[in-house]
């Protein structure tokens, strides 16, 4: 029997030209170095915070375990569910506003003479740092700032309160919208500029509307490039921390509102609060409830999103 199967495997080996035995051979040499890298940076750190998410620590003194505990102080923590239903809104009606007025804009721009030039435009939010975005928002939105002495100029009565806590949540997923804008219209965009113009051509002929014409031509032939836009924003919106934080007037002193938390910021304030001594097994089981969720969130996107690929 294992001559009959050792027959077959030296003939293969015997056929494979001389590139492909190179290219076998070379395979670990090239791949080992970055899979040692991955693992050391990604994998390692995963499963200590695994690890670390079954005890009781402060960072300083001795690892108490916990096991399932800080699980269980999870879910009947209210801070916590507030801090999931702010990160599942910024994904989900934050990913919906970012990705209308993306393809929005990538329609309106597709023939404009200096679309590159509206292109850079529309990406230069995603290159401000967020600290920017606090402050203009504290000038903008300030009882006497630009917003009120607007609303005043149309007859409207003046907010006095347009950063109170109720309102923080909506004026944080705006900004992210408005920040992320750019920069997924213009991977879009790329996308689009690479369907041939036949097509539209074909279709204008045809009688489509520009509804049908986005529907039928624009929207299959960059599904791929939008599907892993939908995978890079889920990734990202479970990491939205800077921007709370800024609006949320978080610092050493005091933390930010707890209705404003996301689950980044949840993992941040447990681990490092002014407030009350440092929860890194906590810190830790949250960030773990944390990559569970995306990991569930883009396997799910990805199946819902799976298409047969169009070859022109």
């Amino acid at each position: 029997m294992t001559a009959t199967l050792s027959v077959p495997i030296r003939t293969r080996h015997a056929r494979m030209d001389p590139l492909e035995r190179q290219q076998r051979r070379l395979f670990w040499p090239f791949v080992g170095p970055a899979l040692a890298f991955y693992v050391i940076l990604f994998l390692a750190p995963i499963g200590y915070a695994a690890y670390t998410s079954l005890y009781k620590w402060d960072g300083m003194g001795t690892m108490q375990w916990r096991g399932l505990g800080n699980y269980e102080i999870l879910l009947n923590d209210p801070a916590f569910h507030t801090s999931v239903l702010n990160t599942l809104k910024i994904m989900v009606i934050g990913g919906a506003a970012t990705f209308v007025i993306s393809f929005a804009l990538t329609m309106a721009l597709r023939e404009m003479r200096g679309r590159m030039f509206a292109r850079s435009v529309l990406f230069f939010p995603n290159l401000v740092n967020a600290l920017v975005f606090g402050i203009a928002a504290g000038f903008i939105f300030a009882p006497q700032g630009p917003v009120n002495q607007l609303l005043r100029l149309f007859g409207v009565e003046a907010v006095p309160k347009w950063l109170s806590v109720d309102n923080l949540p909506a004026l944080i997923i705006a900004t992210i919208v408005w920040t992320a804008t750019g920069y997924y219209t213009t991977i879009i965009m790329a996308a689009v500029d690479q369907i041939p113009k036949y097509l539209y051509e074909a279709a204008e002929l045809e009688g489509a509307n520009a509804w049908q014409r986005f529907r039928h031509v624009t929207l299959p032939l960059s599904w791929d490039v939008v599907t892993v836009c939908a995978v890079l924003w889920t990734v990202s919106s479970v990491k939205v921390f800077e921007i709370v934080m800024l609006f949320g007037g978080g610092s050493i002193v005091a933390n930010a509102p707890v209705q404003t938390w996301t689950t980044a910021m949840y993992v941040y304030l447990s681990a490092f609060s002014a407030s009350s001594v440092p929860k890194f097994g906590l810190a830790a089981a949250a960030a773990m409830v944390s990559l569970v969720m995306v990991g569930v969130f883009v396997v799910v996107l990805r199946r819902i999103m799976r298409r047969d690929r169009v070859i022109l």
